[in-house]
C-alpha cells in the first residue's frame, strides 16, 4: 500500500514564503517522478512543478523564478519552496508520485492561502 503525506500548507501574506513537503511510504520499487499540482475553487487541477528521477525539473510559467522543487536524499520525499507568494497562488496543493510498475498516487492535499 502506497501513501503520500503532505505537510506545510497554511496562510501567509502576499510576498511571503511557504515550504511544502511530501513523503511517500509503502512498498515501492522506485519513483520515476514526483510533482506538485494545485487546484483553486472552481478550476481544474494544474501542474505546478515536477522533478524526475534524473533530477530534471519543469515548472508552470506562473511560478518560474518563485518556486523551487527538490527531492530529499532518501528520494522518497519532495519539497516545494514557494517564495514571493501571490494571492493567485491560493489553492489546494497536491503531491503526486509516479511509481515504477504501480502507476500514479496522490496525496490528500494541503491548503495554501495567500492574503493580499
Amino acid at each position: 500500500q502506497v501513501q503520500l503525506v503532505e505537510s506545510g500548507g497554511g496562510t501567509v501574506q502576499a510576498g511571503g514564503s511557504l515550504r511544502l513537503s511530501c513523503t511517500v511510504s509503502g512498498s515501492i520499487a522506485s519513483i520515476n517522478a514526483m510533482g506538485w499540482y494545485r487546484q483553486a475553487p472552481g478550476k481544474q487541477r494544474d501542474l505546478v512543478a515536477i522533478i524526475v528521477s534524473g533530477g530534471a525539473t519543469n515548472y508552470a510559467d506562473s511560478v518560474k523564478g518563485r518556486f523551487t522543487i527538490s527531492r530529499g536524499n532518501a528520494k522518497n520525499t519532495v519539497s516545494l519552496q514557494m517564495n514571493s507568494l501571490k494571492p493567485e497562488d491560493t489553492a489546494v496543493y497536491y503531491c503526486k508520485a509516479q511509481i515504477q510498475y504501480r502507476g500514479d498516487f496522490w496525496g490528500q492535499g494541503t491548503q495554501v492561502t495567500v492574503s493580499s
